[in-house]
């Protein structure tokens, strides 16, 4: 979506390499994504979305005009400190725990459920008077909010209600090249 040239280096997170010396050096958070921009540094993937827009001069990805930017910047925002948490209960639950052999815990995603769904409905009511979430053009903002719940059917997340938001994730993101060059199937695997 941005235009910026990059290149991935897999790091394997089920065994543990995003905790290797080597890693540790890039993102001391030993977390996911980082970052390198020749001698510059930067981790959070929503710092990581606004650089690389404003880096390539991609201003309908991220605006400059002031509220415009606000707007994106209010959903990158919810995104990590909301949005994401609620997506990753049911993503552990339904997805990681089975690849590690573990038993997904039912009481986990039935305390969430509530949690959830008003979210969803935060997002639903957004998307119901709007394409993306920012206006008629794919912002950075769609590809943030997107991103923990890429995979939504693996993750069972529990979307019946949220038509408006199914919509925006199945046809306005899923199928556009900028999403299906970089998403991450089930299992964890790079198209």
């Amino acid at each position: 979506l941005i235009g910026a040239d990059y290149t991935i280096k897999k790091i394997d997170y089920f065994q543990g390499k995003q905790q290797s010396p080597e890693y540790i050096s890039v993102n001391p958070n030993a977390a996911l994504p980082s970052l390198r921009d020749d001698d510059f540094i930067l981790w959070e993937s929503n710092a990581i979305l606004q650089y690389g827009a404003d880096k390539v001069g991609n201003h309908l990805a991220y605006p400059k005009e002031l509220m415009k930017r606000a707007d994106v910047n209010r959903w990158l925002l919810w995104e990590s400190s909301t949005w994401f948490p609620s997506c990753y209960k049911y993503l552990v639950e339904n997805c990681v725990k089975p690849l590690l052999g573990d038993k997904t815990d039912p009481k986990v995603l039935l305390a969430e459920d509530g949690n959830f769904n008003k979210l969803a409905a935060i997002l639903d009511g957004r998307l119901a008077t709007s394409r993306y979430l920012c206006g008629d053009q794919p912002t950075i903002a769609d590809v943030a909010i997107a991103a923990p719940m890429h995979l939504h059917s693996w993750a069972k997340l529990p979307l019946e209600k949220h038509t408006h938001l199914v919509r925006w994730m199945t046809e306005d993101v899923e199928k556009n090249s900028w999403w299906v060059e970089t998403t991450v199937l089930e299992g964890f695997q790079l198209p």
